[in-house]
């Protein structure tokens, strides 16, 4: 999820977090000695959950949002065949049955996946979910405007050439629906995650024909246990209970609270000051990671026990775009991997208490991680004599201009400012392009809107597998003219044959392994700068319950999924 990261709850979870050590257990708070609050007890059913944003999410359509905080919101409203389990799962990682009363049956060598749905499966006003309204919903990933969102469907479903969607294209051929109960899949080749895959968030059904345009916007059409009751962009959501949800055919959600209200466009400071008061509602709320100003005061004995630590699976990097002069040129992207201060970076994004230096594409708590580091520097701060070295070999000893896109939030500037620091020390020239965070995404996932460079994050679509973290961000067959994940717009043949023959490796194990390796190979030239892996602190409401991540559900922090209130009387 993923999946962009996005900044969504508070000044912002830039990253999908897992518990503990990604084991799924229940979240932690306070320290030694504190009486600290259970945040993993079971809520009591209803009242209203309170969430505190700094910014509004990038979509209420499943096609084309894309990123862990808004993923976290679609599980409240929607649901797919498969995904990902609940946070207290005995294995947070596995992929579970949805709207499926199963995972997939494969056939044909892996090329063909069949799945069944369960009874009783109906939308916001009680349409029933077939397997036509499952294929509608999936085709909708092929639309060039729409189809902004996860990339799976269209890299891994077989397809008729030029197919474009439902609303273009008309039927898609390739996703057949022998029954209403059934619907079969046909692969390009073999890919043995495929029970992932349509567990995306653009595998969502939808009504036959509906969420053409730009339909889905402001509205949507709930097959989870919520509707949206209100919305004003930039400012509320409201959700209340979706009556024709029924839970006897969902394992997942324990929908507990009766509403859902999230309250959009805070300063960060002011979130920060009114979960610290915890007066009202807001013992009910949930935001993202406090900020690091804010840090020392929870030390004080009223904050240590709601203290609430989580550990990060996601990567905060900065892409260099390889078809823009200078940064063609592998020596100029080393020459930048080596100038950049990570400690300097570190400090902007809160220090050691919020971000742990990364050197790898992919982090140790995804399955395949390889340890290295091809651009060390005495403490993270940059080698600025091996940098300009590359530099003069590339012929700009006398260094260059470039943008760096950043998202308008203070953490996120000050990061841009430690780079820019940093890479002044060899000649390069950063110049800020700042870009409104609810349309940062889509902005830098647009090639003709691109610029140099940008600061963004990746985390896993499912944590079992790397395969959710090279491929989308390196593989060149796969580049786009918009929802492009592919940033650094990397098309090496090499890497690209790498990639096909790991990713048709059966031997899923194995397949990690290989994917660490490329990870290195990968990084030779020099297509990003790994900056961090940001952990989160959390300071939620003394009345909310329920809180643990789903390392697989890569949602952002928090899994909406089992969160509730302690006292359903005091919302």
């Amino acid at each position: 999820m993923k999946r962009h990261l996005t900044t969504t709850l508070a000044l912002a979870t830039t990253a999908a977090l897992a518990l503990g050590a990604c084991n799924g257990g229940g979240a932690t708070s306070g320290s030694p000695g504190a009486a600290a609050v259970d945040f993993t007890a079971t809520p009591a059913k209803g009242g209203t959950v309170e969430v505190l944003q700094n910014s509004d999410f990038s979509y209420l359509d499943p096609a084309r949002g894309w990123d862990g905080g808004v993923n976290n919101f679609y599980r409240l409203v929607y649901r797919t065949l498969t995904t990902p389990a609940p946070g207290n799962a005995k294995d947070p990682n596995a992929i579970v049955p949805d709207l499926a009363t199963g995972l997939g049956t494969p056939s044909d060598g892996g090329k063909t996946w069949t799945y069944t749905l369960k009874e009783g499966l109906a939308f916001e006003d009680g349409t029933p979910i077939t397997s036509a309204e499952v294929k509608f919903g999936i085709s909708r990933a092929w639309d060039p405007e729409i189809g902004i969102g996860s990339p799976y469907a269209k890299n891994v479903i077989a397809a008729p050439e030029g197919y474009a969607g439902p609303y273009r294209s008309g039927d898609l051929s390739t996703i057949e629906t022998p029954d209403a109960k059934t619907i079969v899949f046909h692969l390009k080749k073999p890919f043995p995650e495929f029970d992932a895959v349509v567990g995306q968030v653009n595998m969502t059904p939808f009504p036959k024909g509906s969420g053409a345009g730009d339909s889905f916007i402001k509205k949507i059409i709930a097959s989870g246990p919520y509707k949206l009751a209100a919305y004003t962009p930039g400012s509320l959501i409201q959700l209340e209970r979706n009556p024709k949800w029924d839970p006897a055919t969902d394992q997942v959600r324990t929908a507990k609270p009766d509403a859902w209200r999230f309250t959009m466009g805070l300063d960060p400071a002011t979130i920060d000051e009114r979960l610290l008061a915890g007066q009202g509602t807001d013992a009910n709320a949930i935001a993202g990671t406090i900020q690091a100003s804010t840090l020392p005061r929870l030390q004080a004995p009223q904050y240590k026990d709601r203290v609430l630590r989580m550990s990060g699976i996601c990567t905060t990097y900065m892409s260099l775009n390889t078809t823009k002069k200078p940064l063609d040129d592998v020596r100029v992207r080393q020459a930048i991997n080596y100038a950049v201060d990570k400690a300097a970076v570190q400090n902007a994004t809160g220090g050691t208490q919020l971000a742990t230096i990364a050197t790898t594409i992919l982090p140790t708590t995804v399955a395949g991680h390889k340890d290295y580091d091809l651009y060390p520097s005495p403490g993270h701060k940059g080698d600025v004599e091996a940098a300009r070295k590359l530099l003069a070999e590339a012929g700009r000893s006398q260094g260059f201009s470039m943008v760096l896109d950043i998202r308008s939030q203070p953490k996120m500037q000050k990061q841009a400012e430690a780079i820019q620091q940093s890479l002044k020390r060899i000649g390069i020239d950063v110049q800020l392009n700042v870009i409104d965070t609810s349309t940062y995404y889509e902005t830098i996932g647009t090639r003709s809107q691109q610029h140099d460079a940008a600061i963004t994050g990746w985390c896993p679509d499912w944590a079992s597998s790397a395969a959710t973290f090279i491929p989308p961000l390196f593989y060149g067959p796969t580049i786009t003219d918009k929802g492009n994940p592919n940033l650094a717009q990397l098309d090496d043949p090499a890497i690209n044959k790498r990639i096909d023959e790991v990713g048709a490796m059966s031997d899923l194990e194995a397949a990690n392994q290989q994917w660490g390796d490329l990870d290195e190979q990968v990084m030779k030239l020099a297509p990003i700068v790994p900056l961090n892996v940001e952990q989160a602190v959390y300071l939620p409401g003394r009345n909310v319950a329920g809180l643990f991540a789903s390392p697989g559900a890569a949602t952002g922090g928090i899994d909406f999924v089992l969160v509730g209130l302690r006292d359903a009387d005091e919302s």
